[in-house]
């Protein structure tokens, strides 16, 4: 997959909590692929990565959300982790962010706890993601359909279950930012859908 996705920056959306596999996997193999990468967070410095419940590595923020907007960026990498997801969920400029890649029809994957985001961003509704399974009943009580799979790819939304989906998450990932932009992107709730 080497050069698959040259001239292409992609943004992956961290906080504290993050599950550090999910960061850096596939931050190597979207670079491998030839693509940029910038850790957006929500506040300059680093962010605290943890494997399952024990602290893992700290990673340096490149960008943090108020210097950024999805217009920079040709695709959304969020990685899991439960604190993580849940930080940033709660997190409007991290909802808003993440928004901003559906309105413009760009890339997003999201792994483990990362849909909890994709939820809070209203992009959930009619379309079909899988999760850690523990989502589920959120992602359905969002409009969403929850299915039981390593990988799943809805129309740009590339979703994966847990570490173990790494690989299939990080080729389907490549894949989509490669191909760009998504006429059928999902659209947030309440926005306007492309004609």
């Amino acid at each position: 997959m080497a050069g698959r996705l040259d001239g292409k920056k992609i943004a992956i959306l961290a906080t504290d909590g993050v599950e550090q596999v999910e960061l850096t996997e596939p931050r190597k193999a979207l670079e491998d692929a030839g693509a940029t990468t910038e850790l957006v967070s929500l506040e300059a410095g680093e962010i605290q990565g943890f494997d399952h419940l024990d602290h893992a590595d700290r990673h340096k923020v490149d960008r943090t959300l108020d210097e950024v907007s999805a217009g920079d960026y040709d695709g959304l990498l969020i990685p899991g982790g439960v604190a993580n997801g849940d930080f940033l969920r709660a997190d409007e400029g991290a909802v808003r962010f993440t928004a901003g890649f559906a309105e413009a029809h760009k890339p997003i994957a999201a792994i483990c706890h990362a849909p909890w985001v994709l939820v809070e961003a209203g992009i959930v509704k009619g379309r079909t993601i899988t999760s850690f399974p523990s989502l589920q009943t959120d992602v359905r009580n969002a409009g969403g359909t929850w299915v039981d799979e390593q990988v799943h790819v809805d129309q740009g939304l590339v979703t994966s279950r847990r570490p173990d989906d790494i690989p299939a998450f990080s080729a389907k990932a490549i894949e989509e930012f490669g191909e760009g932009p998504h006429a059928d992107m999902p659209q947030p709730a309440g926005a306007a859908t492309a004609s």
